[in-house]
């Protein structure tokens, strides 16, 4: 049986490395070893940052939600817990569109939050 030498499959990883770091500042675009340690902290951030993404949207809902209930005279935690109270489902996302483009729909949901909560 012939003998079965690994250069074609070892050229095609470090080319995908490589393809993965075209880009990069300096020596990290072209050598091999520097292209896989930058690509390697690299795929590492952008998983890291996937989980972050979601974190500051919600944030951002929140802080969007908190300032439509302080121009309505309650805070945040008490309309969420009037919501809830009220049976009324709906998520952080869309009551912050809704603050934002129908603010007089959002007070409707305030009134009736604070009906409940009281």
């Amino acid at each position: 049986m012939a003998r079965v030498k690994g250069a074609l499959m070892t050229r095609k990883r470090r080319n995908k490395i490589l393809k993965l770091a075209k880009g990069y500042w300096g020596s990290k675009s072209t050598h091999y070893k520097m292209a896989n340690q930058a690509v390697m902290k690299s795929l590492k951030y952008a998983y890291v940052g996937r989980k972050q993404r979601k974190r500051e949207f919600r944030q951002l809902w929140i802080a969007r939600i908190n300032a439509a209930c302080k121009q309505n005279d309650t805070n945040y935690s008490r309309f969420m817990h009037g919501l809830k109270l009220a049976g009324i489902t709906l998520n952080r996302k869309m009551l912050s569109e809704i603050a934002i483009h129908e603010p007089e729909v959002f007070t409707e949901l305030v009134s009736k939050a604070k009906a409940q909560a009281s």
